[in-house]
Order: structure tokens, then C-alpha cells, then sequence
């Protein structure tokens, strides 16, 4: 995915859905293309929590 540009993978995936999308379902696909992307970068850089971490940060909610 690194070597598209964003504008590239955000038509690549407005071109995977149905005709019949509408606005709300292509605004979700981005939302969720975006936040995959960012997954990644983080990852990239080392910006990430071990699943202990996560689960100590669950219970306290």
C-alpha cells in the first residue's frame, strides 16, 4: 500500500464498492482506509502497545 499515494488507494477504493454506494458508505470506506494507514505508520515507527498493555488499559474502563 506505501507505494500508492493516498489520493490512489482512496480511488482504488471508492472503485471497489457497488454502483449503488452511497455518500455514507464511501465516507466509511475512507474513514477506515485512513485509519489502516495510520495503523501502519504507527507500526512503521514503533508507536505500538503489547497486547498485556492493552488488556491493563481495558480493565480500567
Amino acid at each position: 500500500m506505501q507505494d500508492h499515494t493516498a489520493k490512489q488507494e482512496a480511488l482504488n477504493a471508492i472503485q471497489g464498492l457497488p454502483d449503488n454506494a452511497d455518500i455514507e458508505e464511501i465516507m466509511y470506506r475512507l474513514y477506515v482506509l485512513e485509519n489502516i494507514r495510520r495503523g501502519q505508520q504507527d507500526a512503521a515507527e514503533g508507536k505500538v502497545e503489547s497486547v498485556e498493555e492493552v488488556l491493563k488499559d481495558i480493565q480500567t474502563w
